[in-house]
């Protein structure tokens, strides 16, 4: 395939075994890990757990990923959509409220063939990082219900430092607006827990609570109370080779974090927010070809 799936549509031909793309990846999805997570949303992880599958590669080129393992250091393996259909049932059979696909943006055309054969009995989560192509999203329709998308900047030259896209925000702000028109507002059942919608993430940054500020204010003037989810994480742990950034080379200062809550509080927006406990390298899975 020649590959224009993510917003680079950087044109690369991706053969089954074979990636050279942005990502990395081959046409054949390649998984580092599936379990069940239980720091998700609340939402999301309910008392089970959400049944995560992460993939490896990524269309972004975040300088503190704590998924570096797998996003930039590409470990992985690759399976077929048939093991991708069992490992979806495997999760299911172990309790998962939900299939939490993550980072799939440069394996959309996979998820599409996915569900187009396969229809899972719990709700399949797209859990990205924003940076997604609208006509690729597009495809996708009727076959995603939540979306779980970052918001991470609506500044350009902050993504670029910190993301290498200059275009990040426009191309993230259109990607939601869509994420929104096909899921409409959130439907919760009686436990809680979502069954369809969207729910915006963001990380707050050290030094970036203005940032923080920006995205709220912006995700509250385009959606209505209520018709969405805002979570406001502040599990930010300084993590790999920052030395190109050494502003971000330390945790988040307490007034930072209780700074962004007050004025989510204020903004009266719906969702959640982490405790500054939650910065712990504990919290990220461990890729180790679980469930693969």
């Amino acid at each position: 395939m020649i590959c224009t799936l993510c917003p680079r549509r950087c044109g690369a031909i991706r053969t089954p075994t074979e990636g050279r793309g942005y990502c990395r990846m081959p046409e054949r999805p390649v998984l580092a890990r599936a379990a069940l997570h239980h720091w998700e949303e609340p939402s999301i992880s309910g008392t089970r757990g959400s049944g995560t599958i992460f993939f490896s590669g990524c269309s972004l080129g975040c300088v503190f990923c704590q998924n570096d393992a797998i996003s930039h250091q590409d470990f992985g393996k690759a399976v077929s959509l048939e093991r991708l259909a069992a490992i979806c049932d495997e999760l299911t059979a172990q309790g998962a409220h939900n299939l939490n696909l993550v980072d799939p943006t440069h394996f959309a055309h996979v998820v599409r063939d996915l569900l187009a054969a396969y229809r899972p009995k719990i709700p399949v989560v797209w859990n990205s990082g924003g940076y997604d192509r609208v006509d690729t999203l597009k495809t996708l329709e009727g076959k995603i219900d939540i979306y779980l998308p970052d918001l991470k900047y609506l500044d350009p030259d902050t993504a670029q430092r910190y993301s290498a896209a200059r275009d990040y925000p426009e191309t993230a702000q259109a990607a939601i607006l869509e994420m929104y028109r096909q899921t409409g507002p959130c439907v919760f059942d009686e436990h809680g827990l979502l069954r369809r919608g969207l729910i915006i993430r963001h990380l707050i940054l050290p030094g970036q609570v203005p940032q923080a500020k920006a995205v709220m204010d912006w995700v509250a003037d385009r959606f209505p109370p209520g018709a969405v989810q805002f979570s406001l994480m502040s599990q930010y742990t300084p993590w790999g080779d920052l030395s190109r950034c050494p502003e971000l080379n330390r945790r988040l200062r307490r007034g930072e974090i209780r700074a962004a809550q007050e004025y989510m509080q204020n903004l009266a927006l719906s969702g959640c927010t982490q405790e500054r406990t939650s910065a712990k390298e504990e919290y990220t899975p461990a890729f180790d070809l679980t469930g693969v």
